[in-house]
């Protein structure tokens, strides 16, 4: 295993043993290869580089306390790519493929899977770009798979379920109605970027954006969708231009299994004040637990207009918290795999 600081790794890139990599051409896929290269060559033509026509997943793998690898729900990564593609209209791989390409993956860089304990894990990064050269608007005939895994810790570097901030985006649209934002496509995060840096010039943590066409409606944070907490009920918005999480479809699931009603629907803005807790959930953080929410005619505008609180500085809610507990139980093999999530190596 690598002498890394497992504690601290935070969320950045590092150099492993390889990545998986398959190529369709004429109308067939390759079979998957471990590159010890990290470094891949594309013609200055190829489709993606002109077109964006790429999409990616994230998903992990945990080592449990009973010494067990598991990868976390593949299949609906896989599935979700599968979605991306045909949006695309490209090839892509068949969940039999994405999943063995994923267990290829952890498998030749196991000795950088965190031991457990570190509330750590491998990100693995599955990625579909088309990679054929061409001028001509048209759908890549040539396409390139690649999967690869990373050490990580806690994304933003603090400590699990630590409350942040967050200011609603009225300058920026996040996606277009009847567009593109229910679809993990690369070309989809590089325009909040720009948003997400004077939200944090600001301040803030995090970055809500508002439904695109009618600024009425909760549609998701920049990174991880939304859901809240009111009495009994989990709440989480249900919009066209929305991410499938299946962080969120999975914490869902725990709800139910926990007694809540589970209400996807429409969340107006004038709703925030009602809930109890408010999250922010994701692959890369399962929970991040939003302590204020502010609204402002723009990012960096000093005035406010409404200001939302729903925990101290730092605190997690009770029943988010205890979502969180139930997943991560599961990831670590603590808890029974009732729905059979998990895909041991």
């Amino acid at each position: 295993m690598q002498n890394l600081d497992w504690g601290n790794l935070g969320f950045e890139v590092r150099r492993t043993n390889a990545v998986i990599v398959s190529k369709f051409k004429d109308g067939k896929w390759s079979e998957p290869e471990v590159c010890k290269d990290l470094d891949i060559t594309l013609n200055v033509y190829a489709g993606v580089l002109h077109y964006s026509n790429s999409c990616f997943e994230g998903l992990k793998a945990f080592r449990g306390a009973d010494g067990k690898v598991r990868l976390f729900r593949p299949d609906e990564n896989a599935k979700r790519m599968a979605r991306a593609g045909q949006f695309l209209d490209m090839a892509y791989p068949s969940e039999e493929m994405f999943v063995k390409m994923c267990l290829m993956c952890v498998k030749e860089n196991l000795d950088f899977l965190p031991p457990y304990g570190y509330n750590a894990s491998m990100y693995l990064r599955p990625l579909l770009i088309g990679s054929n050269p061409q001028l001509n608007l048209l759908t890549s005939t040539e396409v390139t798979f690649i999967v690869m895994g990373n050490p990580v810790g806690s994304y933003s570097g603090a400590a699990a379920l630590t409350s942040v901030n967050a200011v609603i985006c009225r300058d920026y649209d996040r996606a277009a109605p009847n567009g593109t934002g229910s679809y993990k496509l690369s070309a989809n995060y590089a325009p909040s970027f720009r948003a997400y840096n004077l939200a944090h010039a600001a301040g803030y943590k995090e970055l809500l954006f508002l439904d695109s066409a009618t600024h009425t409606k909760i549609d998701e944070f920049g990174s991880s969708n939304f859901f809240g907490i009111k009495g009994d009920s989990y709440i989480t918005p249900l919009s066209n231009s929305v991410l499938p999480s299946i962080t969120n479809k999975s914490l869902q699931t725990i709800a139910e299994d926990f007694g809540l009603k589970v209400e996807k629907r429409a969340i107006p803005l004038e709703e925030l004040p009602e809930l109890e807790e408010v999250n922010a959930c994701g692959t890369a953080v399962v929970i991040t637990p939003i302590w204020n929410i502010v609204d402002k005619p723009f990012i960096q505008s000093e005035e406010i207009t409404a200001d939302y609180k729903y925990a101290e500085p730092g605190v997690c809610g009770v029943t988010s918290a205890k979502l969180y507990k139930q997943i991560r139980a599961i990831q670590d093999g603590l808890e029974a795999d009732i729905h059979n999530w998990c895909v041991e190596l």
